[in-house]
């Protein structure tokens, strides 16, 4: 099994709560890197050495640090190198904070990245309501990175987003009492790569669901091509 790298921890993500739901996965966990502070570890010739990058994290250096992850002529990891890696047969996961990109301020230098990171994962994040039930229903039973997964309900962040991706197959849609419905899981293929978007994920309790886990596993296989599409 490759490598696979875990981009996680911002101020409103704890890196604990990812790796700690990650461990779950024992057929995995011991073959993941993780890394917090991404804008000063990672380069771009960094991503060849593995198989699948797992972005658990949203616009902030660290849980530390609210200054944005990625800064036009700041960052020596830019989106432009994670499309790359993509197009050029790798896979990439998107799970929660990694769907939470929006452009919120006003330097270019920050926009510009920020834009094209929303471009590359396929969806612009508008808000959430107060933590609340939200029903995870599968749309799409007939796609490897649903199979065997049944709907779920969880307390969770229920992301309201736009989707920005004209070709994104969305697989899983979500509802609660407060929020719009809205796509919670999709996929893209691009170039020879594979990306999927998972959106539940905030607290704990949703990483240790079976069937999130089932969709995580799942999710993985097909980024990493151990299933076909």
């Amino acid at each position: 099994m490759g490598k696979i790298l875990v981009i996680c921890g911002d101020i409103w993500h704890t890196t604990e709560v990812v790796k700690t739901g990650f461990s779950c996965l024992t057929d995995f966990f011991h073959q993941m890197t993780f890394v917090e502070d991404a804008k000063d570890m990672l380069v771009a010739s960094d991503l060849e050495q593995y198989e699948l990058v797992i972005c658990c994290k949203g616009n902030h250096v660290t849980s530390g640090n609210s200054t944005p992850w990625f800064e036009e002529g700041v960052n020596e990891l830019a989106p432009r190198d994670l499309e790359a890696y993509v197009r050029n047969g790798g896979g990439f996961l998107s799970v929660h904070a990694g769907c939470s990109f929006t452009e919120t301020n006003a330097s270019e230098h920050i926009d510009k990245p920020c834009r094209e990171y929303i471009d590359f994962v396929g969806c612009r994040f508008i808000s959430h309501p107060a933590r609340c039930p939200v029903t995870y229903h599968v749309v799409n039973r007939e796609h490897p990175v649903t199979a065997g997964v049944k709907d779920f309900c969880e307390r969770d962040e229920h992301y309201q987003i736009e989707m920005t991706a004209d070709d994104a197959r969305i697989l899983m849609e979500s509802t609660s009492a407060t929020g719009q419905k809205m796509p919670a899981a999709y996929v893209r293929e691009m170039g020879n790569g594979r990306l999927c978007a998972l959106i539940p994920g905030h607290i704990l309790p949703v990483w240790q669901n079976p069937e999130f886990q089932k969709l995580l596993v799942n999710a993985m296989n097909w980024c990493m091509k151990k299933q076909e599409a």
